[in-house]
């Protein structure tokens, strides 16, 4: 990372923790224990004070919903490339009682693409999430689609087909054993929610999700190479606030 880009980020991180009553690096360190670990709020709230710090349980929930979307946000340009072989799959997430739909992709390598949190399972949603996946980034164009064989995938990547987002050359494969990868990510990031029960509301889901999938991006590794240990980790998420001295390379 150049020092031109890591000064931007120490001035943007001014804007960040603006009013806030604690410093930068605790709201973070706060932040990415609730998105990493199987923790709740209150728990969180004990480690703290363990370390002789009273921070309020409503007040990490305030901060995880603030600074969870930025950190998403400020990784997506840190993704690498997939393969071009892409596995879409949609998993259950319970929202206020009820099941919400969590549309995800990831290439064959487990290399992350993209998610939606949409409120139905249906043409439209689908649709979403392909524009979302694939319009916005035309560096994603995949060359293979693995779904399921549930309907609204064969007329969703036509149409996606006709509006020039996917080339008239990707295939669609719809053979169970090409699942079983984003199968078993999905549970890498529903794992933390059974511990904190179901979200209370859409906006919190919406914004808390983001956090569990950003998290994950990083543990992937995100393409770098050579050692990626924890503390290189959360090094790179606080130099994306502005917060490490160290500037990363």
């Amino acid at each position: 990372m150049s020092i031109g880009i890591y000064s931007k980020l120490i001035l943007r991180s001014k804007d960040d923790f603006k009013g806030r009553h604690f410093s930068g690096l605790m709201i973070i360190q706060a932040v990415n224990w609730y998105l990493r670990y199987c923790l709740s709020y209150r728990d969180i709230e004990e480690l703290f004070l363990e370390r002789g710090i009273n921070i309020d349980h409503s007040t990490l929930n305030r901060w995880v919903l603030r600074y969870a979307p930025l950190l998403e946000k400020r990784l997506r340009s840190y993704r690498k490339p997939h393969c071009g072989e892409v596995r879409i799959d949609e998993t259950y997430i319970k929202v206020k009682g009820q099941w919400k739909y969590l549309y995800r992709a990831i290439d064959k390598n487990g290399t992350a693409i993209d998610f939606l949190l949409t409120a139905k399972r249906n043409i439209k949603a689908a649709q979403r999430f392909f524009r979302k996946a694939f319009k916005e980034e035309g560096l994603f164009a995949p060359t293979h689609i693995g779904t399921d064989k549930a309907l609204p995938f064969p007329k969703t990547i036509q149409t996606m087909k006709n509006e020039y987002i996917l080339p008239n050359h990707c295939v669609h494969e719809t053979k169970k054993s090409l699942q079983q990868g984003i199968e078993n990510d999905h549970f890498r990031v529903k794992r933390i929610i059974p511990k904190n029960g179901c979200f209370q509301s859409f906006h919190t889901a919406r914004k808390t999700l983001k956090g569990y999938e950003a998290i994950l991006w990083i543990k992937k590794g995100l393409g770098f190479k050579g050692k990626w240990t924890i503390n290189e980790q959360i090094k790179l998420i606080q130099s994306i606030f502005g917060l490490n001295n160290n500037i990363p390379v």
